[in-house]
């Protein structure tokens, strides 16, 4: 490659980057604040905690020795504590829709 046909950027280049880089986030701010995606949000945290739930119970299945026999009931257990948990995140967020909706 000659020298000096590599165009190293100057302090044009680099703001106009930083220019539409801060424009794009900017937007995906103000998109963020809509309630597809806090829903979205809430499946992500749905996603989430049912893996990490899960993962404890692959765990015990692995390297318990009764794991493989209590799998089915730890599964349940899982499931269970999953839903319980998901309606407590879930409650306040419902109560304040309707707080909202209906002016109470």
């Amino acid at each position: 490659m000659p020298a000096g046909t590599l165009y190293r950027g100057r302090e044009g280049m680099w703001s106009w980057v930083a220019h539409r880089v801060t424009g794009v986030l900017i937007f995906f701010v103000a998109t963020y604040k809509t309630p597809i995606v806090a829903l979205l949000e809430y499946g992500l945290v749905a996603a989430i905690l049912f893996h990490a739930l899960n993962g404890l119970r692959v765990i015990a299945v692995d390297f318990w020795i009764k794991g493989a026999r209590y799998q089915k009931q730890m599964l349940w257990t899982v499931v269970a504590v999953w839903i319980v948990l998901m309606l407590g995140a879930i409650y306040p967020v419902l109560g304040h829709a309707a707080r909202e909706l209906f002016g109470s």
